[in-house]
């Protein structure tokens, strides 16, 4: 498997035929692959993802590409849009993109392009571990096309193991998983387990028993604390499947949040804006 200029043409090639249906690409390195690496995997269908309905943070402009319109996505994983009339042109651009984000470093932002083999922590040439690829997503809206292209980074230290753009250790009792193209797009996966815990957890919770003292529910103790006081008063049996399910969707917003490369605040949109600077 892998992400390339190939891989964009294979997208829109499909949208000539289908033109109703989105068809994503999950991406080619471990942890942000969520996938198996060794062939392709497309993943398309007719609906509407959250990421669909997402609004334009920013626009900029790609030298070269004054024809194609370009943006920054409101969206808790680093995502940028570029849309046109003529699908050739966004793979070209999509192209350039890739090949920038591929060799793309800006330490003080902690992103590494490429590390050395026997220090994955020291930035060095091509030669090295590469860290930087893309999760690609394409859709038409009428005579335009879409491709919204996801940065993904899959370094890991010695604190953060199984990735630093992955979900943190206080999310992995809901999701642990990696992050693929469906949950780029805002529809959670989450582990079957949770059918089970929820409906545990919703009688612990109803009944006031603890949850401490379930070896099964204990690692949801610390969020139960955490979120059930805001809810004083109004936890019944009307309501407790509602607050878990709302309880459960902030969590995969933050589960989302990590794995985007540039975070959603001040600091995090100055590096952003570094990245779109240097395309041009």
């Amino acid at each position: 498997m892998v992400i390339d200029r190939s891989v964009f043409e294979k997208l829109f090639d499909f949208l000539r035929q289908f033109p109703h249906y989105i068809i994503i690409s999950n991406a080619d390195l471990p942890i942000v692959g969520g996938s198996i690496l060794s062939h392709e995997h497309f993943q398309g269908g007719n609906y509407e993802f959250p990421i669909a309905r997402a609004k334009e943070e920013r626009s900029f402009t790609v030298k070269g590409f004054e024809d194609v319109e370009a943006c920054v996505v409101h969206w808790a994983m680093s995502v940028i849009r570029i849309r046109s009339d003529r699908p050739e042109r966004l793979v070209e651009l999509a192209d350039h993109i890739l090949k920038k984000w591929r060799g793309y470093t800006d330490e003080e932002a902690f992103i590494l392009a490429y590390t050395d083999k026997d220090d994955p922590l020291r930035p060095c040439s091509a030669e090295g571990i590469p860290h930087n690829t893309i999760t690609p997503i394409a859709r038409r809206r009428g005579e335009l096309y879409e491709l919204d292209l996801t940065l993904r980074n899959n370094i890991t230290t010695k604190e953060r193991p199984l990735g630093v753009y992955h979900p943190r250790n206080e999310y992995h009792h809901i999701k642990k998983e990696n992050i693929g193209g469906i949950e780029v797009m805002g529809l959670a996966i989450l582990p079957s387990r949770l059918k089970n815990e929820l409906s545990r957890l919703r009688e612990y919770i109803l009944e006031g028993k603890d949850i401490r003292s379930d070896e099964e529910l204990v690692k949801h103790a610390d969020w139960v604390e955490e979120f059930l006081p805001a809810y004083e008063g109004r936890v019944n049996g009307s309501t407790i499947d509602h607050i878990l399910r709302d309880e459960v969707g902030k969590v995969f917003v933050g589960v989302l949040e990590d794995a985007g490369v540039f975070k959603n605040d001040a600091r995090g949109r100055e590096y952003f804006k570094r990245f779109t600077d240097s395309l041009s």
